[in-house]
């Protein structure tokens, strides 16, 4: 399903939209089953909160379902109302699934990318009902537009939005289980506490569109739909 052209100004303007799709009921439930399972089982890259794991990395690297959800029309669809009809699923970016539980606390508010020139597409996916108890995402709508003026896109944002009043005008995203979240990767976000004796998790996934510029592969990206067009001036 493609986006209306209204949903694509929506997401240009406020820097967020819930997409139209989601995942079915089973597709979800498999995703959540293999990423339990390989938390579980500690299947690296991992990383550990207090000795615990919390997170698996390289999500693509694992292949069956992981793969399936990423390369997904539910996601590639209206993505491409956004990226145009070449887009690249990024490696080193996201790439990950999270188990977040009470004692993990909240995640500071942060960007994902530091200049807007260089910005992706982040999809949040939802493996479990995201509420305002168990630490829903939360944005600043339209700071996406702000200037850059960081170090790094993971601190300082908590800062930055005190210094320019606008902290106040944070608003929760709850979505339900399945529920796909887009997000420009400019935004000021994060998550609430989980203050329920419950998980809640998610996996995270970056794409952005074929960059026409660049004739060499990359093996940290990955060719998920369309193709590689080179349009440099340099071309013979």
């Amino acid at each position: 399903m493609s986006l209306t052209p209204s949903q694509a100004r929506f997401f240009r303007h406020n820097g967020f939209l819930k997409l139209p799709t989601r995942l079915g009921e089973s597709h979800t439930e498999e995703l959540r089953d293999a990423i339990w399972r390989d938390i579980d089982d500690e299947v690296e890259p991992v990383v550990r909160h207090k000795g615990r794991p919390v997170r698996i990395s390289d999500v693509w690297a694992r292949g069956g379902v992981f793969e399936r959800t990423i390369t997904s029309s539910e996601i590639l669809d209206p993505l491409a109302s956004l990226l145009g009809p070449n887009i690249e699923f990024i490696r080193n970016r996201h790439n990950h699934a999270t188990l977040r539980l009470r004692e993990d606390g909240s995640a500071y508010l942060h960007r994902d990318v530091l200049q807007w020139s260089r910005t992706i597409v982040t999809v949040l996916i939802y493996l479990e009902e995201s509420t305002m108890q168990n630490g829903c995402t939360r944005v600043i709508p339209g700071t996406h537009l702000l200037e850059s003026g960081m170090t790094s896109p993971s601190h300082e944002g908590a800062d930055r939005m005190a210094e320019a009043g606008l902290l106040d005008q944070m608003v929760p995203v709850p979505m339900d289980a399945g529920g796909l979240l887009a997000i420009d990767s400019m935004i000021f976000h994060g998550v609430g506490p989980n203050a329920t004796d419950g998980s809640r998790t998610s996996m995270t996934l970056g794409y952005h569109s074929v960059d026409e510029l660049m004739d060499v592969d990359n093996e940290k990206r990955v060719l998920v739909r369309g193709e590689r067009l080179y349009q440099g001036n340099d071309r013979r």
